[in-house]
């Protein structure tokens, strides 16, 4: 058992929790994800790592209420416990992996949108232990969703805030906010943006356009994730990637965004998932090569 022990509500249907898992905090970098599991009959949920804590053995996941699981999580409180808790999965950040002197020579700017925030701090977290200090650009549709922007103005190099309907910070998108950077002589080598499937495709449109590699997070597609259930199959460039076990970060500017998205639509119903099942034959469950599909 994993038992929670911190529970924070952040905004509204959005929880931070604080789970005792040694074993996934020893090891795990920024970028990858744990699978939770409430009791035996319960649904497999793949939540991005948004903090650890090596030494208190803790993982922090964040998640919003958006279906009966989660909705089921929320109720929760410390003293409870996860009856699984699988992890770290997928690879970590680029980033992270890179060499130190040669991101020391890089201006990064991170995009956040909505619960993407989440993500986005570890990551930009790492970046200013160690010496680097990144651009935030957090977005969401309105002041009362806004969370960590305390926390991310303690590691980020420039934070700036936008709000759909202008409640608080710039009146606008992230999007809208690069492309005011950019018009005023701001460059960057390098992009990462984390959210919503919409506001990652329209970040990277414009990023194309501004010449500036891009890495998104595809976290918000996968289901088991563990490549068994090939819900998060998308396209990147000219080959078919499984955001679970090949990710679940990608080169934005080589990812399918319309066709992870209309095929996300369709894997909510049995008639969609019968519909991809006969367009994909063979590569269609289990086509990542992890997990040997139905056999």
């Amino acid at each position: 058992m994993y038992p929670i022990v911190k529970k924070e509500k952040l905004a509204d249907k959005i929880f931070l929790m604080d789970v005792k898992a040694p074993r996934v905090a020893k090891t795990c970098e920024p970028g990858q994800f744990v699978i939770v599991k409430m009791d035996e009959e319960g649904e497999r949920i793949p939540l991005t790592i948004c903090d650890y804590d090596r030494e208190a053995g803790t993982i922090t996941i964040v998640f919003q209420t958006v279906g009966a699981s989660t909705e089921r999580m929320q109720y929760l409180n410390v003293g409870d416990a996860f009856s699984d808790f699988v992890g770290p999965l997928g690879c970590a950040s680029e980033l992270v992996e890179m060499n130190i002197e040669e991101l020391q020579q890089k201006k990064i700017v991170f995009i956040a949108g909505g619960v993407g925030t989440a993500p986005v701090y570890p990551q930009v977290k790492w970046m200013h232990e160690h010496g680097i200090e990144c651009d935030v650009i957090m977005g969401s549709r309105t002041k009362d969703l806004l969370f960590f922007v305390d926390k991310m103005k303690k590691v980020a190099g420039n934070l700036y805030v936008t709000t759909d309907d202008g409640s608080f910070g710039f009146h606008g998108t992230g999007t809208d906010w690069l492309k005011a950077l950019a018009e005023s002589g701001v460059t960057y080598d390098q992009c990462v943006a984390i959210g919503p499937m919409i506001m990652m495709k329209f970040v990277c449109l414009l990023t194309k356009e501004l010449r500036i590699p891009t890495i998104v997070s595809m976290n918000p597609i996968m289901v088991d994730g563990t490549g068994m259930c090939g819900a998060c199959r998308l396209t990147v460039g000219d080959e078919v990637k499984f955001a679970c076990v090949d990710g679940p970060e990608f080169d934005g500017h080589l990812v399918d965004f319309d066709q992870a998205m209309k095929r996300q639509q369709l894997y909510k119903t049995e008639e969609g998932r019968a519909m991809l099942k006969l367009q994909e034959g063979d590569t269609h469950h289990g086509g990542c090569g992890h997990c040997g599909g139905e056999k």
